[in-house]
Parts: C-alpha cells; sequence; structure tokens
C-alpha cells in the first residue's frame, strides 16, 4: 500500500502549555488532528470557570487557521454540583491526579474519600472522570497499585464513565474488561518502548516520561489492545513539549514529545502488523462512540515517503528527532 487515509482523528489526552509553548506546539496537533482533549495541570491549573474560559480562547487562537476542536478539561478539586451544572456543556470532562504524582499537580487531591461528594454530583451531570492512576508507591508498581482505586470507583459510581488515561501496563489492559464503566487511553510511546530503552544503556532524556515506560510484556499487551482497536481503548498521545534545558538537565522533567509524528508513525506501525483496517477505530471512531462527541470533518492523506523528523522544533526536541519515517503526511481536506 502506497496511500492511506485517516478521517477526524482525535488525540484524547493532549498538553499544549501556555505562552510561546503553546503558540509553537498547538498548530502542530491542529494541523493533521480534527480534536483533542486538552490537560488542565498548568502552572496555575485550570479549575474555575474563568481559567476554563481563558484557557480556551488561548487555545483557539493558537491553533488558527487549522479546523480543530480543543475538548477542554477541568483540574480536578471538590466542586459543588451548582458549579458543575453551570461548567458541564463546557467540559468534555474533569481530570484527576493524586496530589504530587506528574507535572504541575501538587494541588491535587490526597484522598478519594474527600472527593465522594464529587463524583456523585459527575456520575449525576454525566460529566466523565478522567484519572492520572497512580499511588506514590514503587515506581514501577504505581499503576497497578491503582487498580484497586479504579475498582472501587467503578463499583460505588457505576454511572460515572472512568478513563484511566495514558495506561502502561498488562493489568490495566485486563482491567479495561472488568466493569461497563471503565475506558483508558494510551500512548505512542507506550506501545513501543520499555524501561529499557529509557534506561537500559545511557539515559535517554527525551523519552523519560509519567506513568514510566514498564516491562515488554506490558507493551506488548497495550500494542495488541491498540492494534486490534480494543473497544474501549482510545488514542491519547500525552504529548507533553518541554523545552531541552529542561529535559537535559538534573532534575529531567517527564514528556514525551510525539504530536508531530504520532500519525505517521501509527500509520506505519498498523501496517507492519497488518492492521491498517483497525487504525481508523482507534484514532477516532472508539473514543466518538466512548464521549459522545462528533469533531469536524477532517481527511487526513498519507503516502509512504520517507520523512526526516526534525532534530527540535522550538526548543522541544520531538521522539524520533532526526531518524527516517516510512509514511510523511502527504495532504489534509476539511
Amino acid at each position: 500500500m502506497q496511500n492511506f487515509k485517516l478521517i477526524s482523528p482525535l488525540d484524547m489526552h493532549l498538553h499544549l502549555r501556555e505562552g510561546e509553548m503553546l503558540e509553537t506546539v498547538a498548530p502542530l496537533s491542529a494541523e493533521t488532528f480534527a480534536g483533542a482533549v486538552i490537560m488542565p495541570n498548568l502552572i496555575t491549573p485550570v479549575d474555575s470557570e474563568n481559567r476554563l474560559l481563558e484557557y480556551e480562547k488561548a487555545v483557539r487562537e493558537a491553533i488558527r487557521p487549522h479546523t480543530f476542536e480543543p475538548f477542554m478539561t477541568l483540574f480536578f478539586k471538590k466542586y459543588d454540583r451548582d458549579f458543575l451544572q453551570r461548567v458541564k456543556d463546557k467540559i468534555i470532562g474533569i481530570k484527576l491526579y493524586p496530589a504530587g504524582i506528574t507535572t504541575n499537580s501538587e494541588s491535587g487531591i490526597k484522598s478519594i474519600e474527600e472527593a465522594a461528594p464529587t463524583f456523585s454530583a459527575m456520575q449525576e451531570l454525566k460529566i466523565p472522570l478522567l484519572v492520572h492512576g497512580e499511588t506514590d508507591g514503587f515506581v514501577m508498581e504505581r499503576e497497578s497499585e491503582f487498580i484497586a482505586i479504579y475498582r472501587k470507583l467503578a463499583q460505588t459510581y457505576p454511572r460515572l464513565k472512568i478513563v484511566m488515561e495514558h495506561i502502561t501496563t498488562q493489568a490495566a489492559v485486563d482491567f479495561l474488561d472488568r466493569y461497563e464503566n471503565i475506558f483508558a487511553t494510551v500512548t505512542l510511546q507506550h506501545v513501543l518502548i520499555t524501561l529499557d530503552d529509557v534506561a537500559g544503556g545511557l539515559l535517554r532524556p527525551h523519552l523519560f516520561c509519567k506513568p514510566i515506560a514498564k516491562r515488554p510484556e506490558d507493551r506488548d499487551a497495550l500494542l495488541q489492545a491498540a492494534l486490534h482497536a480494543h473497544p474501549k481503548l482510545m488514542f491519547g498521545s500525552d504529548s507533553a513539549p518541554h523545552p531541552i534545558d529542561k529535559k537535559e538537565s538534573c532534575g529531567c522533567a517527564a514528556g514525551v514529545f510525539t504530536a508531530p509524528i504520532a500519525l505517521q508513525v501509527l500509520v506505519g506501525l498498523f501496517e507492519k502488523h497488518g492492521c491498517l483496517d483497525n487504525l481508523q477505530n482507534f484514532i477516532s471512531n472508539n473514543a466518538q462512540k466512548i464521549y459522545g462527541i462528533v469533531p469536524p470533518h477532517k481527511v487526513i492523506h498519507f503516502k509512504k515517503e520517507n520523512y526526516t523528523v526534525p532534530q527540535k522544533i522550538g526548543e522541544v526536541v520531538p521522539m524520533f528527532a532526526s531518524e527516517e519515517l516510512a509514511w510523511s503526511v502527504d495532504n489534509f481536506q476539511h
């Protein structure tokens, strides 16, 4: 096959940052994706109506003139029902971060129990809960340990749509089929790499992210679920740009920047495994059904022609920097 197309691809977990970084990276997603779920963990979290509207306006200005829908989220805190009723049509969900577990999450929640009234209101108002599911335990076991919390949430709030964000383990893949109200996103890096790729030799800071990449059996389980477009699994890049001086430094910032190359890599990956027919579901259709959304119509055409990934974009190094990919974006139609 020399040509391929995707209709309205969606990125269901994307970091766009603010200011100059927003202006640099937002157009890279908006050019080839029809929409994305925008993460709220900014230095000043998106946790009020004014902050939400202000950030959405900045995002929409940064993506012009591209056809792209930013699906906005709020940073989880104890919200009352009246507030949630007022903002429900302005957001796609609320993102829960355990306190201090990842970038700009210091004001996240410390106890699931203390959030019960908010969960109840979200269930009643049909507002999805998006979760960074890690404990503060041993780093390789944090996601697996969090499964018990997912189980309690799924049982206690059976009508609350719960999305396990950027899953990294076989245990999380297995858990998808346990409860009707459990769904998940998976990133590009986690279906491709293991911890050995990050730290098995010299440390590769631009592959370091949270949750960290896990074992080969975890990667393989994620890859198979993606390749077969598990109906409860969506693509969410978790593309997380940081400037070079924050990545190549002591205290390396967590995040892999994949926005400019995610679609080309996925086309090549699905082709390699003979699963190109499943990519449309994984990259768009599953998310539309799970969230009940209708993204802008956009057709992205790819051609089997080598594409050399830039060494850097602005002050950010993308995944596969300076390497050649087998597929290129040919053109796109609105």
